[in-house]
């Protein structure tokens, strides 16, 4: 892959760790009724998970 490939391909799985994350933090806010707090949460776990993702395939 070249390099803009390879950037590209990383801030998508940042992107989706987003999603999954902020979806996750949303379904348990509103279960524990403090929606600001998790979907703040589940959007760091995401980006965490999104980099974890991307790095994994570069090693």
């Amino acid at each position: 892959m070249s390099g803009e490939e390879n950037e590209d391909d990383a801030q998508n799985k940042i992107g989706l760790g987003i999603a999954v994350g902020a979806g996750i933090g949303v379904a348990l806010g509103v279960a524990t009724d403090n929606l600001a707090v998790w979907t703040a949460a589940g959007i760091g776990f995401g980006v965490a998970l999104g980099t974890a993702w991307s790095q994994a395939e570069t090693e």
